[in-house]
């Protein structure tokens, strides 16, 4: 045991690493020497020994007081581990106020070099894990004093190390472990390596993370840890979900979410933009009235002490009751975006697998012809020449409008005002609140096939093959020709001045309100063209519908081809493309010329659009249906038939439809839902035992009219436990 006294020299055993200085500590890496040399020499004439795995009692005896660390007396720790902690960690094991016992100290020395894991200010440093803490106790506790303290002081050395030191550590053990003892190590350091990068991120950066996570991922993020679920469900993580996926389709996933609570929305919206209108909007008259309560109140906020012993205790509870209604309507409650997101999923997701809650009303005495759903609210016109409205929570009908002669064909409502078209040659304004009839219009002089408005513009189709436009403010009416058979659907665009018509002509037309000639006519269906859908302009078809890959787009855009294989216009298409008022060359547009760019979208429109570079452009995707038992996806700029949808066995009647789904009624007594981009139908729904005549659509309702006299209405809101 001398040699452990030595003065400190250059040790024999470098561990492998001879460019590297030497250690500063000589007698305890040239005790390690000794040790190490005297395991060889009995390693080497002990065949034995060679196997660690197998080694019999005495054996293990012999090396254990051979080899055990606790040979070393307390006055040998005292000389070599002491010093060395004291000299790595001087602020734990110095005396207070001794010189370069600061960080300074530890600056100057390159070795003591905080890694990125034991940096005490960074916020990936491991924490302990508590069994494993547990485990370690516990098989610590199982040896003896002397041993727990060599153990101990081992721990002790290796943790006070700078890192170089520590590469040299571990380098000379692992040099020594044998295979087992290597897989040991193998497997610990596959579990230490494993960082919670999220919680190191700064909160910006793990959140930008998650934000590229589908929902799945997301939810599964939150269960690792609080932290990890503090971040997940973030509004800065969930706003991103929303804005991909509410009121639109997932570019990525597919996934469309709902926008629900839209009259809500609309009257915040209404709100927000009357406060901002100044004095003279509607939200100062609603603050005029809180005024008119306070007009007693002098100018320090105090009312005069006779009129407030006068005051009614009742009515001041009213003010108040009345104070905090106002106020929980200018703030709305606020909401998690992750709480918004998840209402919307429910709703989706029962559309997904056709779960729904499933209510049929019964009032009509004849066939219902046309439907209108907003909200709570069902508005239905039958052939019995009355129209209902009806609460669709309560599932009473509220009221009932008479005053047609004839049956109800059409009908619109808003917030205000309901507009009902009749067999009787009439149009009818009705405040549908209380029932009256405002005003009647007999513009038509056949029967009034459908109507449409759109702010203060009005467009009726007739049996008399005309299209009807009533202004509202200029009191101004006129009449647009074209169509060779009755017009069964008309739609009003008032941002572009335009309308669309469906006629049974088997054409669907687009007109210039300013010029009231005809911009562009589709041609494509051999039936009776009954309703046209607009869609959102948020909706996009699929890049192989706009590439014009398959060959029904090609058929559909009545292209003959010729002996080359070059698509090429007959002549009865050039003749028609020639005359003014009718479909343009565009009609036949191959999908190498499609527009690329506003301006040229803009000329396919005409000279019109094409003068006036503010005027906005008509809606550019529209969808028909008709009695040839198809629904048909136009680009209204080219006139090409993008797709065409089959499923119903008789005519389709009637379509509804949203930037997430399409659903359509036919004379075969089925309502089908489907997915406006592929095309695909979604879901198929009987119950009618007459044709389905009419169609309403919501975020979380759909509602359905037959010649039955019944009105089928589907809920797919969640279920409240």
């Amino acid at each position: 045991m001398d040699s452990y006294h030595l003065a400190p020299s250059r040790p024999t055993a470098s561990f492998g690493h001879d460019n590297e200085a030497p250690l500063q500590h000589g007698p305890l890496v040239n005790s390690y020497s000794h040790h190490h040399n005297n395991h060889s020499r009995d390693t080497d004439t002990d065949p034995t020994d060679q196997n660690c795995d197998r080694k019999r009692p005495e054996q293990q005896a012999r090396l254990r007081s051979r080899n055990s660390v606790t040979n070393m007396s307390s006055v040998l720790m005292s000389k070599t581990v002491t010093p060395f902690l004291r000299e790595h960690i001087p602020s734990l094991y110095a005396p207070i106020g001794k010189p370069g016992n600061q960080e300074t100290a530890r600056a100057e020395n390159p070795n003591s070099k905080y890694c990125y894991r034991h940096h005490p200010d960074s916020k990936c440093r491991r924490a302990a894990d508590k069994a494993k803490m547990v485990m370690i106790q516990s098989e610590l506790d199982k040896l003896t004093s002397a041993d727990q303290q060599a153990v101990t002081h081992v721990w002790s050395l290796f943790s006070a190390a700078p890192a170089r030191h520590r590469d040299l550590m571990l380098q000379g053990i692992l040099s020594q472990l044998c295979f087992p003892q290597l897989s040991f190590v193998s497997r610990e350091v596959n579990e230490a390596l494993k960082i919670d990068f999220i919680s190191a991120l700064p909160v910006e950066l793990a959140q930008k993370v998650l934000c590229y996570l589908d929902t799945v991922s997301l939810t599964k993020a939150a269960q690792v840890s609080q932290r990890w679920r503090t971040l997940a469900d973030s509004d800065a993580v969930w706003v991103r979900m929303c804005e991909q996926h509410v009121n639109r389709k997932c570019t990525k996933c597919g996934w469309g979410l709902p926008l629900l609570e839209r009259k809500k929305l609309r009257n915040y919206t209404r709100q927000r933009q009357l406060a901002k209108g100044g004095p003279q909007g509607r939200a100062t008259e609603l603050a005029d009235s809180h005024d008119s309560q306070d007009r007693s109140v002098n100018q320090h906020g105090k009312r005069p002490a006779a009129e407030a012993e006068e005051e009614d205790p009742i009515k001041k509870r009213q003010c108040m009751a009345a104070a905090e209604a106002s106020k929980a309507v200018t703030q709305p409650k606020t909401r998690s975006w992750k709480a918004v997101y998840r209402d919307r999923w429910q709703v989706s997701y029962n559309w997904k697998n056709s779960r729904y809650k499933l209510s049929v009303l019964k009032g009509h005495e004849n066939g219902v012809t046309c439907l209108q759903l907003d909200d709570n609210i069902l508005a239905t016109g039958s052939y019995d020449t009355t129209i209902k409205i009806w609460n669709i929570e309560t599932e009473e009908c509220i009221r009932t409008l008479v005053g047609h002669t004839a049956g109800i064909r059409a009908l619109q409502f808003d917030d205000s005002k309901l507009i009902s078209g009749s067999l009787d040659h009439t149009i009818k304004v009705w405040n549908w609140h209380t029932g009256e009839c405002l005003s009647t219009f007999a513009a038509h002089t056949d029967s009034v096939i459908s109507v449409h408005f759109d702010g203060h513009l009005l467009a009726s189709g007739s049996s008399d093959k005309t299209v009807k436009i009533f202004d509202f403010n200029s009191k101004e009416t006129y009449c647009l020709k074209g169509h060779s058979d009755w017009v069964n659907s008309t739609h009003v665009d008032i941002k572009s001045r335009t309308v669309f018509s469906a006629s049974d002509d088997t054409t669907i037309k687009l007109w210039d309100l300013d010029t009231r000639q005809v911009i562009r006519t589709y041609e494509g269906h051999v039936g009776h063209v009954q309703q046209v859908l607009i869609l959102p302009p948020e909706y996009e078809p699929d890049e192989e519908v706009l590439n014009g890959a398959s060959q029904d787009n090609q058929d559909a855009m009545s292209v003959s081809s010729g002996g080359s294989g070059s698509p090429s216009m007959s002549h009865a298409q050039i003749e028609r493309a020639g005359s003014p008022g009718s479909h343009s060359s565009s009609h036949n547009l191959l999908p190498s010329s499609m527009p690329s760019g506003d301006e040229d979208v803009r000329h396919l429109y005409g000279s019109a659009f094409v003068a006036d570079e503010s005027r906005p452009l008509p809606p550019r995707y529209f969808m028909t249906g008709g009695l040839d038992s198809t629904m048909r996806l136009w680009d209204s700029a080219t006139g090409r038939c993008l797709r065409t949808l089959f499923g119903h066995l008789e005519g389709v009647w009637s379509l509804a439809g949203d930037t997430i789904r399409v659903i359509s009624g036919a004379n075969d007594g089925m309502v089908k839902t489907w997915e406006p981009r592929s095309g695909k139908c979604d879901a198929t729904y009987t119950g009618h035992c007459g044709p389905v005549t009419c169609v309403g659509l919501s975020d979380s309702l759909m509602a359905s009219g037959s010649e039955d006299g019944t009105i089928r209405l589907h809920s797919f809101k969640p279920c409240r436990q």
